[in-house]
């Protein structure tokens, strides 16, 4: 069965994302509207900036409706921002900022700093097949990290070196995924390969 998984085509790296899951055997599709909403198995919110993305979502009348389809079990997959937005709870957000939620942790919004601090390393990522032997590498724009992770959520990354070593990038809660980097853009799609895996795992 090909799963279908919608991207939140609000803002972010939208055809990016679309290739690396095509190129893991899922049909992607922009997600826009309620009726596309209804029509997914699945849903990836990229990157860009998580209270433009809120603003957006109540604008395109999309906030509610996509957070009841979450609370009753719809996987979808944050990355940077995204996971920002499946955070219960954000250290540094705007006074009138929202969350979808879903996710047992708080996160620390632009916490490896500004535009001009991103950076790249290597993770291994607990379910990444082979990550140990041949590491993720991995790209931080302005990402945030787990401050804080509940019993509900896993850890599945840390920063192995630098000043941030030890800091949570990588997370799930049963069909809940994300991470602070962005897969999208690197060409490795093993972590989509896993989120797909989630998703078929889930119909």
């Amino acid at each position: 069965m090909t799963a279908t998984i919608g991207i939140l085509a609000l803002q972010g790296d939208v055809r990016e994302h679309a290739r690396a899951l095509e190129h893991v055997g899922a049909r992607a599709v922009p997600v826009r509207r309620v009726a596309e909403l209804d029509a997914i198995d699945g849903l990836v919110i990229p990157g860009g900036e998580s209270t433009t993305i809120d603003k957006l979502l109540r604008a395109f009348d999309l906030f509610g409706p996509l957070q009841e389809r979450l609370r009753g079990g719809l996987p979808a997959y944050g990355s940077c921002a995204g996971m920002i937005l499946l955070a219960d709870r954000v250290i540094g957000g705007t006074a009138d900022q929202q969350v979808l939620g879903g996710l047992d942790l708080t996160v620390r919004r632009n916490a490896f700093g500004r535009q001009v601090d991103s950076f790249e390393t290597d993770l291994v990522i607990d379910g990444i097949e082979d990550s140990e032997t041949a590491p993720l590498h991995a790209v931080f724009i302005r990402a945030p990290w787990v401050e804080e992770i509940g019993p509900k959520a896993v850890a599945l990354a840390r920063v192995r070196t630098g000043p941030a070593a030890g800091r949570i990038v990588a997370v799930r809660q049963g069909p809940l995924l994300a991470t602070s980097f962005h897969p999208e853009v690197t060409g490795d799609a093993r972590v989509h390969r896993l989120f797909v895996q989630i998703v078929r795992d889930s119909l």
